[in-house]
């Protein structure tokens, strides 16, 4: 495993995040527009649900998928269910998502200790 005490993460282009958080807004909302008449709050959670259930189970929802990024730790493991809901409730705030830490991470990654990577 890397030393991340003395080397700052690899953080995925803010491109490619866009694209990704994009993407997954974008599925989140026809689902809301299908089922909830593109209700606010019901895309929102759809949105929250979505991207927990895909970072607690594969490190990547699918927007990042897509932009050939993953969530993973400082460590390079898997972000798992509790990093995962620390980062998508932050992602939900909007602030800590849009604050980044000098290591280019936002605020919600560096919260859940976490950090997103260009895997492709």
């Amino acid at each position: 495993m890397p030393d991340t005490t003395t080397s700052t993460p690899t953080v995925a282009s803010l491109s490619r995040r866009i694209l990704a958080l994009c993407v997954d807004w974008a599925l989140a909302s026809a689902i809301s527009a299908g089922f909830f008449q593109f209700d606010a709050m019901a895309t929102l959670g759809i949105f929250a649900l979505m991207t927990w259930l895909m970072l607690s189970t594969l490190s990547a929802t699918i927007g990042h998928v897509l932009a050939g990024l993953a969530v993973r730790t400082l460590a390079g493991g898997f972000a798992g269910p509790l990093r995962a809901l620390i980062r998508t409730v932050g992602v939900c705030l909007v602030i800590p998502a849009v604050v980044w830490g000098p290591d280019g991470r936002g605020l919600h990654d560096i919260w859940a200790g976490t950090v997103i990577r260009k895997i492709r």
